[in-house]
């Protein structure tokens, strides 16, 4: 397939700089393109990739792009930058250049995971960007209260012993201790990915380890620990604004839990949801891969 790599600049105040992204396919096709917003905020794109079978499944163009601050995104500085910079507009803004770059705004589709559902779900409520034909919400949710809620209840989910150690080093900031550690492993195993990781995982959090900026200023040391910019984020109140047909997908065992996503479905006027058996990685794990990436394409192709 086709394959374009290239940078967008992206005026912030006085500052620019500049977002990555990937073309899978040929935007002159006049096919609607689908854009792929990761997760995080700050775990790089490549995880996500297996997305490029979008490509072939739905003969459209995929857009894979890393975030400011993280993967080939990244910019020196990160560090420097106050909390104030990091909000969800900023991300907002960023995707809207990025769509203007491309020349695709009077048509192309979303879909987000995790935080990027949550990025997708923002955007398409408060712009209301006129080319949106599709959005596909995996493993998100429509408010940070939600999401704590959610990871709440799978923590106390764990074995006591545990779940107080996960609670004690996040109290007293030792979240890099080997005991902490395993118990995050165990949780993810759980819930988000099973093990041995796909190498396109490793890579992704491998680059969030690196520079973990991004995440550690807008959601705080854990999933279930919300302190940082995103904690009071929500637009619960604008989701019955989206006007573009929505996917919404979870799993059993996912971190977005059922609290997460049924507003979504309640609010959204024109709305699906499919659940998965698994964790919060559909599009990874090879027990729901096909049948994630089936459901995307069928949903695209409606």
């Amino acid at each position: 397939m086709a394959e374009v790599t290239g940078k967008v600049d992206f005026k912030v105040g006085d500052d620019t700089y500049q977002t990555w992204y990937k073309i899978l396919g040929d935007l002159t096709s006049g096919a609607h393109p689908l854009i792929v917003l990761h997760g995080g905020p700050g775990v790089s794109h490549e995880y996500m990739t297996p997305l490029a079978e979008i490509h072939n499944k739905c003969n459209i163009p995929v857009v894979f792009y890393d975030q400011i601050g993280i993967g080939k995104s990244f910019f020196e500085g990160v560090a420097d930058k106050p909390k104030e910079f990091w909000t969800v507009d900023l991300f907002v803004d960023e995707l809207e250049n990025l769509v203007a770059h491309l020349g695709i705004q009077n048509g192309f589709a979303l879909l987000g995971h995790s935080w990027g559902g949550m990025l997708g779900a923002h955007y398409a409520s408060h712009r209301h960007p006129v080319g949106l034909k599709h959005l596909v919400i995996t493993g998100g949710a429509p408010s940070m209260a939600l999401w704590e809620q959610s990871t709440r209840q799978l923590l106390k989910a764990l074995p006591a012993n545990m779940r107080e150690t996960i609670e004690r080093h996040e109290k007293e900031g030792t979240t890099n201790s080997p005991e902490y550690q395993q118990g995050m492993e165990i949780f993810y195993e759980k819930h988000v990915c099973k093990t041995p990781w796909p190498k396109v995982m490793e890579m992704s959090f491998a680059a969030m380890m690196r520079h973990p900026t991004v995440y550690h200023t807008m959601i705080g040391p854990s999933e279930f620990t919300i302190t940082g910019t995103l904690k009071s984020w929500s637009c619960l109140d604008q989701i019955h604004t989206i006007t573009a047909p929505t996917l919404l997908t979870n799993g059993v065992m996912d971190e977005a839990q059922d609290v997460c996503v049924s507003p979504f479905f309640q609010r959204i006027p024109h709305v699906k949801w499919a659940q998965f058996s698994q964790r919060h990685m559909p599009f990874l794990e090879e027990e729901n891969q096909a049948r994630y990436l089936q459901v995307v394409a069928d949903f695209l192709n409606s």
